[in-house]
């Protein structure tokens, strides 16, 4: 992985008690989310205006919407959770989406998060309602993320696109560099491991360079993957990769 004191990963900022809070109650909950990629959300969620709106794409069971919506609570904001719950052995259906609401409940959150249960692609031709920050952990692949991207047209200029598994999922990373590389109107800021923080704008050459200069480490989180696959988890150690989960 790129070292700490690299600038492109988020790391050198204080943690308030307000997030330390948040994330005794998210860090239980099963998912994906590593404590770096949830200040990246804590700090944009609460830079936002009272009364501000977050659209996740992507809840699980509920790790990234304890820390958005404890975010907004004292906002009076409100986090729109969209996820159709599928069924199977990696999203659980019917069951995972018992334990999210058990997990918002359980936090407090339950008149701050809006749970749409429905595909993000199958809402968003005919969504009309404006938000405020973007967060996309979807399906995985390039198709879906694609489409994904285009929620930012309801964002504001200045608006915040945060995107889980960025510069891990080969799907994800090949829809960046078609739809964000060249985009006049996304710029990437910043990144804590896989999860990646653009912002409506107009990106200048330099933001774009900084998106290429990720790519040497998707290749190697994609070539990890390969070993994990292979089970060749000592290799992995080799470089650098001691977990049995894939890179995130």
């Amino acid at each position: 992985m790129s070292p700490a004191n690299s600038p492109d990963v988020d790391d050198p900022r204080s943690v308030g008690a307000g997030f330390e809070e948040a994330w005794s109650h998210a860090q239980d909950i099963p998912g994906w989310l590593k404590e770096g990629q949830a200040r990246i959300l804590w700090d944009e969620a609460t830079a936002l205006r009272p009364g501000c709106t977050v659209l996740e794409i992507g809840s699980h069971q509920g790790r990234s919407t304890v820390v958005l919506g404890t975010a907004l609570k004292e906002r009076a904001g409100t986090v729109i959770a969209v996820d159709p719950f599928v069924e199977g052995r990696l999203f659980g259906g019917l069951s995972t989406r018992e334990s999210f609401d058990r997990n918002i409940d359980a936090s407090g959150l339950a008149d701050v998060v809006e749970l749409v249960a429905d595909y993000s692609t199958r809402l968003r031709p005919t969504w009309d309602r404006p938000f405020d920050l973007l967060y996309i952990d979807g399906k995985h692949d390039y198709w879906t993320l694609s489409d994904d991207l285009l929620w930012s047209v309801h964002l504001p200029e200045g608006g915040a696109v945060v995107i889980h598994d960025c510069f891990s999922s080969i799907g994800v990373t090949l829809g960046i560099v078609r739809h964000v590389l060249f985009s006049r109107r996304l710029a990437y800021e910043r990144r804590s491991n896989s999860q990646a923080l653009f912002r409506v704008r107009r990106p200048t050459s330099r933001d774009r360079l900084r998106i290429l200069a990720q790519l040497p480490w998707w290749i190697r989180n994609v070539f990890l993957k390969v070993l994990l696959r292979l089970r060749l988890r000592p290799v992995a150690r080799l470089f650098g990769h001691d977990s049995p989960y894939d890179p995130y």
